[in-house]
C-alpha cells in the first residue's frame, strides 16, 4: 500500500473523499446507513434532512461512490458502497460520536510527576505542526 505522502494523486483522491464527508447532512446520512440498507423515506425520517436537500445529498454520495442503490418498484434503497466507506464512517463516529462523551465534566485523574525526555529526543526530525502545514 502506498502512503499518502508518496503520491500527490492519492492525496488528491483522499482530499476529495474528505470533502464529501465534510458536509453535515451527508455525514448524518452515512452514519444512518451504518445500520444497513434503508429506503429514502426512512433516511428522511431518521436524519431530518428533507426534500430536495436529501435528493441532492444522496446524489453527491452516489457520485463519490460512497453509497449504492437498489430499486424495488418505486422505492429506492440506499446502502454504504463498501467496507472502506463503512470504516471511514465508523472511524468518524468513534472520534466524534456523542456516546462516549461524559455527561458532566469530570476532573482528570492525577498522576505523579515523572521526568520526561526532551521532546527533541523522542520526536523524529522534521515532524511537527510546521512541517505538517507545509504545502509543497
Amino acid at each position: 500500500m502506498t502512503a499518502i505522502y508518496q503520491s500527490r494523486a492519492l492525496a488528491n483522491v483522499a482530499v476529495e473523499k474528505l470533502r464529501v464527508f465534510a458536509q453535515p447532512q451527508r455525514l448524518m446520512i452515512l452514519s444512518y446507513l451504518l445500520g444497513g440498507e434503508r429506503q429514502v423515506a426512512d433516511i428522511e425520517a431518521a436524519t431530518g434532512v428533507t426534500q430536495p436537500a436529501l435528493s441532492q445529498q444522496l446524489a453527491e454520495l452516489r457520485r463519490a461512490d460512497l453509497v449504492k442503490t437498489r430499486r424495488e418498484a418505486k422505492q429506492v434503497h440506499y446502502r454504504l458502497a463498501d467496507d472502506a466507506s463503512a470504516l471511514c464512517v465508523r472511524t468518524l463516529e468513534a472520534m466524534f460520536g456523542a456516546d462516549d462523551a461524559p455527561s458532566a465534566p469530570t476532573e482528570p485523574p492525577r498522576r505523579p510527576m515523572q521526568p520526561r525526555e526532551p521532546a527533541a529526543a523522542t520526536r523524529p526530525p522534521n515532524v511537527g505542526a510546521a512541517v505538517f502545514a507545509r504545502i509543497g
